[in-house]
């Protein structure tokens, strides 16, 4: 068994060997709060290159970096964050201690930074566009979302060269193709990667045959989020491209005994 190495891609998103590591909304934890500049900074210095984030638009279209669509669970302030102005987002601290970031910053303060972003609500979608052209990041970035409508979208309005996942439909016609090869034809093409959960309401979404589909389109397979050293390695096994989990220093020591092994 081999480490596998890119191929080579014109995606610079995805040049680095695989498998690989996400840390999911930064490397949190205890004093480090999610989708904070700590928590980014705390994944990039257990040796991570991609962290996976979200956006949202405030109510006068500044993009903040932020999972929910109110305030309430992990900041001391509360409100629909598309209803506020950042004025007031602005002011909200995320577990009482970390101001929410913009994407702008995030993007600035680590040029090397992989960020795979999933883009929240529509009102989102005009802002990220802004944002990654004056930043020039496209490159280093996969930009996602669970709407087939966003991500359609988007892709229409990213330049050439810029990474998107498959939306969930598309998941779904992916994993039916698995038992009808001829379905793969209805796929999108120049998609690189495909985004899942191990299973969705019961149903298996990642195993062998998903996994060598995917492949034979040229995409990487990208699980989340797991957090179980077994399952990591169950999935390893199933020679998937990359894992996004919430327990950043395990997947880091697991993907470096796999590196190891191999």
């Amino acid at each position: 068994m081999t480490v596998q190495q890119p191929e080579p891609t014109r995606w610079t998103y995805l040049d680095a060997p695989v498998p690989f590591g996400f840390a999911h909304r930064g490397a949190h934890g205890p004093g480090v709060p999610e989708n904070t500049m700590a928590a980014f900074q705390a994944a990039i210095d257990l040796g991570y290159r991609h962290v996976e984030t979200d956006v949202h638009a405030t109510a006068d279209g500044v993009l903040v970096v932020f999972h929910d669509d109110t305030l309430d669970r992990v900041t001391d302030r509360t409100g629909r964050v598309r209803d506020l102005p950042w004025s007031a987002v602005r002011q909200a601290r995320v577990a009482g201690t970390e101001p929410v970031p913009l994407l702008e910053d995030v993007l600035g303060a680590w040029p090397d930074l992989r960020l795979n972003v999933d883009v929240k609500e529509d009102a989102a979608i005009g802002p990220t566009l802004e944002v990654l052209a004056r930043t020039r990041a496209h490159p280093r970035v996969c930009v996602g979302s669970f709407s087939r409508r966003r991500t359609r979208a988007l892709r229409a309005a990213l330049p050439p060269g810029t990474a998107t996942a498959y939306a969930p439909a598309e998941v779904a016609l992916l994993r039916a193709s698995t038992r009808r090869p001829s379905l793969r034809a209805r796929l999108p093409r120049d998609v690189p990667c495909v985004q899942v959960p191990t299973a969705h309401r019961g149903v298996t979404i990642v195993d062998e045959a998903f996994v060598r589909a995917a492949h034979d389109l040229g995409c990487q397979v990208h699980v989340w989020t797991v957090n179980d050293e077994a399952e990591m390695l169950r999935l390893l096994r199933l020679r998937v491209d990359a894992l996004v989990t919430d327990e950043a220093r395990l997947l880091r020591d697991v993907l470096a005994g796999w590196a190891v092994r191999s």
